[in-house]
C-alpha cells in the first residue's frame, strides 16, 4: 500500500491568462474535456491495483485553473470524486489553481465538497518577472492565497518555475524565499520548458529569450531543494513529469526524465568537493553516505566519482546505515 495521487487533467479549462510559457494541452497530453466517467475510470484502474492507501492518497484535478472553471462543471467533478471519498476510498481531492482565483466563497465551497489540498500556481515572487511571462497576477495575490488557503485548514501546496523569461539565478532563490515564509506543506519546482506554439518561443526565436541549460538548472535547483527541505518543506515534483506529448512540443529548457535524481547528485558532488577542499590528492579519501542515496552519490553513470577523479581525488563511495538522506562521512 501507498501514497498514490490519481492525476485527472483539466487542461485550458478556466484559466483566463495564456502565460508566455503555457501550453497546456501539449504538457498533459490530453485535448478532449473531462468528464465524470474519466474520474470512475481512473480511480477504479488505481483501486485495481490494490495498492492505494486509503489514508493518504488523493484524487487529484490539475492542468487548468481548477476553481476558475464552470461553477457546475467543477462541482460536477467534485460530487464524482466525493462518492469515492465517501466510501473511504481516498484521503481527499488536491486541485491546482491560480492565486487569483482563490477567494472566501470559493473556499467554503471547496471545504463542502471534499478538497483537502489546494496547490497554487506562483511561479514567481518577482512581480516584474511575472507581468513579463503575462500571468496577471502579482507576488501579493499568492501571499494572500496562501494566507486564506491556511487559515481554512487547507494543505498547501505552492508551484514555482526557474528560468522563466526576465528572471535570473537570484530571482528565482528570492522567489523560494518568498515561498519558504508562506510555510506550505509542499513545493513543486518547475525549470522552464520551452514547447512549440508559446509566446516564449516566439521570444526564444527572435533572441530576446535565452533557455537554462540543463546543467545550470541542475545547479540552481539543487540549491532550491536543499533550502525547502532544510526549511521542513517536501518537494513533491521537481522536472516537468515525463509523458503525455511533452517530447513532441519540445524546443530548449531543461528537460530531463530523472531531473531530481540529477540535482540530488549535484548536492552530493557539492558537500562531497567541499570536504575534500585543501585535502592532500595524493591520499586515498572514502566516503560514507545512506543506503538509499547510493546511486545519487556516486551520480548517473557513476558522474560524480568522475568528476572527483578529473579534479584529482581518489575516492571510493560507499553506504552506511545509520546515515540520514544528505549526510556524508568523510574518512581519511
Amino acid at each position: 500500500m501507498k501514497h498514490i495521487n490519481v492525476a485527472l487533467f483539466v487542461a485550458n479549462e478556466g484559466c483566463p491568462h495564456t502565460c508566455s510559457f503555457c501550453n497546456q494541452r501539449t504538457i498533459s497530453g490530453f485535448t478532449k474535456r473531462l468528464k465524470p466517467e474519466d474520474v470512475d475510470e481512473a480511480c477504479s484502474v488505481a483501486l485495481s491495483s490494490g495498492r492505494v492507501d486509503a489514508k493518504t492518497s488523493e484524487i487529484a484535478f490539475f492542468g487548468g485553473s481548477f476553481t476558475a472553471i464552470d461553477r457546475d462543471y467543477m462541482l460536477c467533478l467534485l460530487e464524482r470524486a466525493n462518492e469515492y471519498i465517501n466510501k473511504g476510498l481516498f484521503k481527499g481531492v488536491r486541485i491546482s489553481t491560480r492565486p487569483d482565483c482563490i477567494n472566501e466563497e470559493i473556499l467554503n465551497i471547496l471545504k463542502k465538497n471534499g478538497v483537502s489540498a489546494i496547490e497554487l500556481g506562483a511561479q514567481s515572487m518577482d512581480d516584474c518577472v511575472l507581468s513579463l511571462n503575462e500571468r496577471g497576477h502579482t507576488a501579493d495575490d499568492v501571499r494572500n492565497a496562501s494566507k486564506l488557503i491556511k487559515e481554512f485548514g487547507f494543505e498547501l501546496g505552492l508551484q514555482m518555475m526557474t528560468g522563466l523569461y526576465g528572471s535570473s539565478y537570484g530571482k528565482d532563490v528570492f522567489t523560494a524565499e518568498e515561498l519558504i515564509k508562506l510555510n506550505p506543506e509542499t513545493v513543486r519546482i518547475y525549470p522552464t520548458v520551452v514547447l512549440e506554439g508559446t509566446r516564449l518561443a516566439e521570444l526564444m526565436r527572435s533572441g530576446e529569450y535565452k533557455p537554462q541549460t540543463l546543467d545550470e538548472a541542475v545547479e540552481l535547483c539543487a540549491r532550491l531543494l536543499l533550502m525547502f527541505e532544510d526549511n521542513g518543506i517536501k518537494v513533491i515534483r521537481l522536472g516537468l513529469h515525463s509523458g503525455g506529448n511533452v517530447d513532441e512540443g519540445y524546443l530548449a529548457g531543461a528537460y530531463h526524465p530523472a531531473f531530481r535524481e540529477l540535482c540530488e547528485s549535484r548536492i552530493f558532488l557539492k558537500k562531497m568537493l567541499s570536504l575534500l577542499e585543501n585535502k592532500d590528492k595524493s591520499k586515498q579519501y572514502v566516503f560514507e553516505v545512506a543506503e538509499k542515496s547510493l546511486s545519487k552519490a556516486l551520480g548517473q553513470l557513476k558522474s560524480n566519482e568522475k568528476a572527483l577523479k578529473n579534479e584529482g581525488y581518489c575516492c571510493i563511495i560507499k553506504c552506511n546505515t545509520i546515515l540520514e538522506k544528505y549526510e556524508i562521512i568523510l574518512k581519511e
